[in-house]
């Protein structure tokens, strides 16, 4: 009877110990890394890389954390489309749970290489998804892909011009014709001046080499320059800049990082503000929720960025109305 007792105690350990060590593989604890994210962009530019610091706060934020439950796969082909091309079929063959995009080419290039796929797209800041063949149209209910649009408000914008530049009957923009969000923004702008009777010159580019030419090509034939949220330009802002306070040409680009750098003034987005909101749509995509069921979303928050300091540069003067209005002033 004793030795029976001593061999039930021993039986009673040992299945304490399987199942003290079954337990953590039985409740789903698995390696430290449960989700990989492809990370990508057009090139090394300060808008993307808010964007993608945004959309990375935002999943921390949500308890997606690096190194603890996510680990970021980041690739840059700095502007190079045989680069971005590797980098998307990348993504696709190592089956990323997740792809951000930041620029509508790479976008273009992830959402291809992962269709028929079951790895999300969610791009960000992409000025006009349908156009751009990212999406059907904002709702999307077929596609396993969604994000965020920059698209600019084209009346408030050419007012504001109009406000710090009374006189401008021509107004000159640069912009590479091969991205198709800048053509819909171009067209935009051009429809919205007809109806004012103001004229838009063009002058466009192929790659950032040729931003200089393409600026001096509008000196004396314009009465400002308006420039997009087009890669290729403000990739190279700081052309366009030298060309427009050297000849006095008061320079409008539209987003706040551009308008730091030497821009007057626009009402625009804070890119991180935009990549923020794309990781709250990715968190939900991590949690359960399928691309196709969250719409693409317009940039939530705009707001007045002015540089007061490159004003003076222009010799235009910032009204005190828009200054009060500003939520960003650069001085300096």
């Amino acid at each position: 009877m004793k030795k029976k007792g001593i061999s039930k105690i021993l039986i009673g350990i040992c299945l304490v110990l399987v199942l003290a060590l079954a337990i953590p593989f039985m409740s789903g604890c698995g390696p430290a890394m449960e989700y990989k994210i492809g990370l990508t962009q057009f090139a090394t530019h300060p808008a993307a890389d808010a964007g993608r610091q945004g959309f990375i706060d935002a999943l921390a934020d949500a308890g997606f954390i690096e190194g603890e439950n996510v680990e970021y796969d980041y690739q840059n082909p700095e502007g190079d489309a045989t680069a971005e091309q590797a980098i998307a079929q990348k993504f696709a063959s190592e089956k990323v749970d997740l792809i951000f995009s930041f620029g509508t080419r790479i976008s273009q290039q992830c959402v291809n290489a992962t269709e028929g796929t079951d790895i999300p797209v969610v791009f960000c800041a992409i000025t006009d998804p349908v156009a751009a063949g990212l999406v059907a149209d904002w709702d999307h209910p077929s596609e396993n892909v969604t994000g965020t649009s920059d698209m600019i408000e084209m009346d408030s914008t050419v007012d504001l011009i109009l406000e710090i530049v009374p006189v401008v009957e021509r107004l000159g923009t640069i912009y590479n014709a091969g991205e198709t969000n800048s053509l819909v923004l171009v067209e935009a702008l051009k429809e919205v001046c007809s109806t004012l009777g103001i004229d838009v010159v063009e002058a466009t580019v192929s790659t950032s080499a040729d931003i200089q030419v393409a600026a001096q090509s509008l000196v004396g034939r314009v009465d400002a320059i308006w420039v997009g949220t087009d890669n290729t330009v403000v990739s190279g802002l700081e052309a366009v800049i030298k060309v427009c306070e050297d000849n006095q040409i008061p320079f409008f680009p539209s987003d706040d990082p551009s308008i730091e750098r030497g821009g007057i003034a626009c009402l625009g987005f804070d890119y991180y503000d935009v990549g923020y909101q794309t990781g709250e749509m990715a968190v939900r995509i991590l949690e359960g929720t399928s691309a196709c069921d969250i719409p693409v979303e317009l940039g939530k928050i705009f707001s007045y960025t002015v540089n007061t300091a490159a004003a003076e540069r222009y010799g235009v003067t910032i009204p005190q109305a828009i200054l009060d209005k500003a939520l960003t002033t650069y001085e300096e």
